[in-house]
């Protein structure tokens, strides 16, 4: 492994390690997918992912993460106007028309994945339905970009160019990041910016690449647990990640289930085991 202003670039070894965290993420995103319904508890989904994690006797680099108190759970569920950390609770049961993120992360033999999706719960409106597909298709679109020789401003540029295109916003305050032994790396990847400026990319690097958008505003705010992060004007957000290798033969998705799909795909033109 060797260091660049806290980038590191991973061996072909530690990258297969990283895919198998990646394989578990997965599946532990699929399982809290599955009980997504209206009554459901945000717990209940933590709980289903948790479940996983046990099950290969991993853990989750979210829980007793430091922050204004350390973070109480495995996984950040996060509902309508939440737009990233939110703090999974039994009281906090999902409704009929809501959306809800759920990012998960994983350490196994040292190494982090991490990942996130948004879904509805139940029939959603077209403008939610809208949201989603957008954020998702942000996300390949940015990893389209995650190409050897191009600069973390391409990928910025080309997610951010498209979801404003479809009239959403992004965050400007929250990023993708590097990934390996420690969840947050080197290069930050914002959702915005300007093509052929940043870092150049290289073989080796691998990031936690997440599109966060927003249907009102670019402005977020931090409710009063201190932990959950929210779109100011109250509109609908969204989530979407995947953990990324540069490779010389293009970008890599580490976060794939065993079978090279995704844990959940919103629209139907998601390329699977590279873009």
């Amino acid at each position: 492994m060797t260091w660049d202003r806290q980038i590191t670039l991973k061996t072909s070894d530690e990258l297969a390690i990283m895919r198998r965290a990646g394989q578990i993420n997965a599946e532990a995103l699929a399982a809290a997918y599955s009980v997504i319904r209206p009554g459901v508890s945000t717990a209940d989904l933590n709980a289903a992912a948790e479940e996983v994690l046990r099950k290969y006797g991993v853990y989750s680099p979210f829980k007793n993460y430091p922050g204004p108190y350390p973070f109480p759970a495995s996984t950040c569920v996060s509902v309508n106007d939440e737009l990233v950390h939110g703090i999974p609770d039994k009281k906090r049961k999902l409704q009929e028309g809501d959306i809800v993120s759920i990012d998960c992360g994983t350490v196994y033999e040292g190494f982090v994945a991490d990942s996130a999706f948004t879904a509805g719960v139940g029939a959603i409106s077209e403008l939610a339905q809208k949201l989603l597909e957008t954020t998702e298709r942000a996300l390949y679109i940015g990893i389209e970009k995650m190409v050897s020789g191009n600069r973390v401003g391409d990928v910025s540029a080309a997610i951010q160019q498209f979801v404003e295109s479809r009239g959403f916003y992004v965050t400007r305050e929250y990023t993708g990041h590097g990934v390996g032994t420690k969840m947050h790396e080197g290069p930050q990847v914002p959702n915005y910016g300007i093509a052929g400026r940043g870092i150049v990319l290289r073989p080796g690097m691998t990031i936690a690449l997440e599109p966060m958008v927003l249907v009102g505003t670019a402005a977020t705010r931090v409710f009063a647990d201190q932990w959950r992060v929210g779109s100011r004007d109250g509109s609908l957000t969204a989530h979407f990640e995947h953990t990324i290798a540069v490779t010389e033969n293009g970008p890599e998705i580490l976060t794939l289930l065993e079978n090279n799909e995704p844990p959940v795909r919103i629209s139907g033109h998601i390329r699977k085991e590279s873009v």
